[in-house]
């Protein structure tokens, strides 16, 4: 690999990092990890060709230009902490698994049985991993800083929304909102 194409590749894994908060690379391999799939297989439930995986865990590509994919994603990301925290068997989560990959996507703020709590309602962090992917759609986490900044003056309270939720990370924002309900 030549240098222009490593500062490509470089370029192509922050913007990543500001769109998705990491580096899909890494966050493909955590799915693969976690819910002991192979790249085909993710592949199949996300709804991407293999090539096209292959590209965005590589850096030749940057961005998932599909929302309904990105909302497999945080599905399939959702998934794997239930699995992690031994909520879901694996024998479920593979049904699930299918769920997902039969999804068509939909409105932003979903309510499909992987998202929800007991009670039917979105979870915290479903909510908020669904803002943080509508802000990110459309600025880099950079633009969002930027953007708070030039607000602070006249609207902290937007500045700080927008600094919690479109540039920082999903644990920090459902403190954040958490701590604003009681």
């Amino acid at each position: 690999m030549d240098a222009a194409q490593q500062e490509a590749t470089a370029r192509a894994r922050e913007l990543q990092r500001n769109w998705y908060g990491e580096p899909l690379g890494a966050l493909f391999r955590k799915l693969i990890d976690d819910l002991g799939l192979n790249q085909a297989r993710l592949a199949a439930v996300l709804g991407l060709s293999a090539p096209m995986l292959s590209q965005l865990m590589s850096g030749q590509r940057a961005k998932i230009g599909n929302p309904a994919v990105v909302q497999r994603v945080q599905q399939l990301q959702d998934l794997a902490a239930l699995v992690a925290d031994g909520s879901v068997s694996a024998a479920e989560a593979t049904e699930r698994m299918d769920e997902i990959k039969k999804s068509q996507g939909g409105s932003v703020l979903s309510n499909s049985t992987q998202t929800t709590s007991g009670s039917g309602a979105p979870t915290v962090k479903r909510v908020v991993r669904e803002i943080q992917s509508l802000l990110r759609s459309v600025a880099a986490a950079g633009d969002i800083i930027d953007a708070a900044d030039t607000l602070a003056p006249s609207h902290p309270e937007l500045a700080e929304f927008l600094r919690v939720y479109g540039a920082g990370r999903t644990s920090d924002a459902v403190t954040h909102y958490q701590s604003h309900q009681s």
